[in-house]
């Protein structure tokens, strides 16, 4: 008797196991899978890097659309003198890693601006430093005196 009820609850107990296995697995993948990937960390990081990204891009294009015919013809050969100018041997920036160093982005920059066609960095930042000066003059940024 004693014998039968042991092996019958044992044969209760392996049914239960069988059962409750694939719930088991179902649960922990899903778990895994959610705490993974979160909607936050898809949002905050694949997404809102990505529409940055096309923000730029679409910004930079307006920018070079938005010139007149002649300013194009302008930063063409602006473009063409300053690439020139700062790829340079002696102008290139020396860069670990680099053995004849790397083009020089400053100097590219600075060049096209003193021939008057501005990159769209240099006009972004531009914009940048107008508004931080509207701010300090609203007094919503308070200067630091060191």
């Amino acid at each position: 008797m004693i014998v039968a009820s042991f092996l019958f609850y044992k044969e209760k107990d392996i049914m239960q196991i069988h059962r409750a296995k694939p719930k088991l697995l179902l649960l922990t993948g899903l778990s895994i899978l959610l705490t993974g990937c979160s909607i936050s960390d898809w949002y905050n990081g694949y997404y809102v890097e990505r529409a940055a990204i096309i923000k730029g891009q679409k910004d930079r294009a307006a920018y070079y659309n938005a010139e007149s015919p002649e300013m194009k013809e302008l930063r063409k050969k602006n473009d063409a003198y300053c690439t020139e100018l700062a790829s340079r041997p002696e102008n290139r920036v020396a860069k670990k890693g680099y053995e004849n160093g790397v083009f020089n982005e400053p100097m590219y920059s600075v060049c096209m601006e003193k021939g008057g066609t501005p990159t769209f960095g240099t006009y972004e930042s531009r914009q940048e430093e107008k508004r931080r000066a509207e701010r300090r003059a609203r007094g919503e940024i308070i200067p630091e005196y060191w």
